[in-house]
């Protein structure tokens, strides 16, 4: 077998799988990680129903404490199930959940300038997930050594570069380039996007190499786990686009139509 590569997924380094003797005894396998991936996405799908629903009954303030336990969490569980792997059975669903009462909570509250954003964005998202997986299954994607070294490449720079806007945040300096409705900007966030769902391809070729190494039962809900860690990061770059190409229409539009429309007609974030 092939040596294992290195992917842009934090929660998949370099010796996930390495270590595991060579077993078919309760064995991992690819298409039992891609269950459990549906039962996580099935997890995450309740919860954010539950926190949207919260948001629909009130206000704001009804969803402030889901989207603050969803992400502090969230964080804390993908802490303990990427040291304690032998653990992921139980903190992957639960993180799942966790994650689904963020995401569902930032829909919720995004929702409002712009009706309908926040089902396109998972809809895109789901789809993205379904398109590269059916093109890894059928090796439509070449997964070569250049690709895979570029995909990570790209992928820690935009965490080098999100990692500096948020801390020069604090001083009152703010890239153009994230937060406004620039064709530049919406250019970025569309190269973000592409690469966070390339970044599936490499998890996918990651949990095969993990099956053929003979990884233990527990390591499929393991490596959903991993594939949850990317979805997390590709539906707030896909909701961001939408929301950018929104607010473009929106300034685009006669100020007599705008005059006309209920609640602020653009944000940014």
């Amino acid at each position: 077998m092939p040596p294992l590569m290195k992917t842009s997924n934090p929660a998949l380094p370099l010796k996930t799988f390495q270590g595991f003797p060579l077993t078919n005894d309760a064995a991992m396998t690819f298409d039992g990680t891609v269950l459990k991936t549906a039962i996580l996405l099935l997890c995450s799908f309740v919860a954010a129903t539950t926190a949207w629903s919260a948001y629909m009954g009130g206000s704001a303030a009804a969803v402030l404490p889901l989207l603050a336990i969803g992400v502090i969490g969230g964080f804390i569980i993908a802490l303990v199930t990427i040291f304690k792997k032998e653990l992921s059975l139980l903190t992957a669903p639960i993180y799942a959940l966790l994650e689904g009462l963020a995401l569902g909570s930032i829909s919720a509250i995004l929702e409002i300038p712009f009706p309908g954003i926040a089902i396109k964005a998972v809809s895109l998202t789901y789809g993205v997930l379904f398109v590269m997986l059916f093109a890894y299954s059928l090796h439509l994607v070449p997964l070569t050594n250049k690709l895979r070294m570029g995909i990570v490449a790209v992928t820690g720079a935009f965490v080098l570069f999100y990692g500096a806007g948020f801390f020069l945040s604090f001083f009152g300096i703010n890239f153009a380039v994230l937060n406004g409705s620039s064709p530049f900007s919406m250019g970025f966030s569309c190269v973000v996007v592409v690469a966070a769902a390339f970044s599936f391809i490499l998890d996918f070729d990651f949990i095969q190499r993990g099956a053929r190494a003979g990884a233990p039962k527990y390591m499929e809900w393991y490596g959903a786990f991993g594939l949850m860690v990317t979805l997390v990061w590709l539906y707030p770059e896909i909701f961001r686009l939408l929301f950018k190409l929104r607010s473009r229409e929106s300034e685009n539009q006669p100020a007599s139509h705008i005059s006309h429309q209920s609640g602020p007609t653009s944000r940014h974030f």
